[in-house]
């Protein structure tokens, strides 16, 4: 028996990035809809400790992923073709940044941010998207951010590259898929309130900086990202592809 929601009651969904502050507000709002999850990321433990703390942890998988591995990719959707013989979501949030400015930035950091966060959302929507397609059809939800469409803070560069990529390749990506049966979404989170971010900024310039270019005056919820996401992933969205949605207390229109 799902809790809450039934929006996505038995939907095959597979969440990248499942570890971190977002991914798991994500898995929580997804498996509270009635989703059936594969929670991938790097530490396989960490996405177990996931799966037992969300709704119906039983009906959950696991699964180590460097999303930046095109063989890795290959060997998941295998795996879930074998244990579901379909799949309905791919939420694509994996990703890794880093704050150096246009100047300060290096190359191999540069690459490693480009590697994942750009050519990692790729081949997610490569090899799940194929299989969302032959197995009768779904949604594809990529993970932006508003540095994918203005500056920001002026640092971030890599980032920022990285992002403005995913939101072109989502736009791209739903054109291909648009009478097959595959759509493709980005969702744009401005600064959002983890506690990752909050160990590291809180107090600082940096942290009133965010505040400040927030029209709403806050930071964003983890779970007003999930919330997000769970609207594009389910059925409520079926006329909606290649299209941005912001949530960013109104920081893009200030």
């Amino acid at each position: 028996m799902t809790t809450g929601g039934a929006r996505l009651r038995d939907k095959v969904v597979l969440l990248t990035g499942s570890s971190g502050g977002i991914g798991v507000e994500i898995a929580r709002r997804l498996a509270g809809e009635g989703a059936v999850l594969m929670l991938t990321d790097l530490d396989a433990e960490a996405c177990a400790r996931v799966a037992a703390d969300i709704p119906d942890p039983e009906r959950h998988h696991v699964l180590e992923l460097d999303i930046g591995d095109e063989q890795q990719w290959r060997a998941a959707v295998e795996a879930i073709a074998e244990r579901f013989s379909r799949l309905d979501v791919l939420v694509a949030n994996g990703a890794i940044g880093s704050l150096a400015t246009v100047v300060d930035e290096d190359l191999e950091r540069y690459n490693k941010v480009i590697a994942i966060s750009q050519t990692g959302t790729w081949l997610g929507m490569k090899h799940a998207g194929a299989l969302i397609e032959r197995t009768g059809g779904g949604s594809i939800v990529n993970l932006c951010s508003i540095l994918g469409t203005v500056g920001g803070l002026g640092n971030s560069l890599a980032y920022a590259a990285a992002k403005g990529a995913v939101r072109t390749m989502t736009k791209n990506a739903a054109l291909y898929w648009a009478a097959k049966g595959v759509r493709v979404n980005s969702i744009h989170p401005a600064f959002i309130e983890t506690r990752q971010l909050l160990d590291r900024y809180e107090g600082s310039d940096r942290y009133r900086a965010m505040l400040e270019h927030t029209p709403m005056g806050r930071l964003g919820r983890a779970e007003e990202v999930a919330a997000a996401v769970a609207f594009l992933a389910g059925d409520d969205s079926t006329f909606i592809t290649g299209s941005e949605l912001y949530v960013d207390g109104g920081w893009t229109c200030a």
